[in-house]
């Protein structure tokens, strides 16, 4: 944290969370499907979105997808998440539709905490937190 400043709660409040499970190999237009989705998300001016990859995880063919088996490990679960206020994710959704063939995609309501400084910028720490990826 910066020194001598407080954090100061930015954002309080309702927000829905996009959770969006695919594979890693899942692809749109010949690129990977969850490069395209945090591309858009960042082009219509969503607060953020991570990327996180599973070691273990099975879908729609109840195939067993696992880092510890390398003839199944090319095709590991890839979660998307992404946080914003209600008008925001419920204006993406439609970009989802075009995007995703295959995988389920989770709306949920959450309550928000963003934390920044008092001048508006991002706090300073050595651990990095997803949720300030985006001013």
């Amino acid at each position: 944290m910066t020194q001598g400043k407080e954090p100061e709660v930015k954002l309080r409040g309702h927000a829905k969370r996009l959770m969006i499970f695919i594979g890693e190999t899942d692809q749109y237009r010949h690129r990977p499907l969850y490069a395209e989705i945090v591309h858009r998300a960042h082009k219509m001016g969503l607060a953020g979105a991570s990327v996180f990859r599973g070691v273990e995880g099975y879908g729609a063919s109840s195939l067993i997808h696992t880092s510890r088996l390398l003839s199944l490990s090319e095709d590991l679960p890839v979660a998307i998440v992404i946080v914003d206020t209600r008008e925001k994710i419920d204006a993406f959704l439609p970009e989802l539709d075009e995007m995703v063939a295959e995988g389920l995609v989770l709306v949920d309501e959450v309550e928000a905490h963003r934390y920044t400084d008092q001048h508006g910028s991002r706090v300073h720490s050595s651990r990095w937190r997803p949720w300030q990826s985006a001013g």
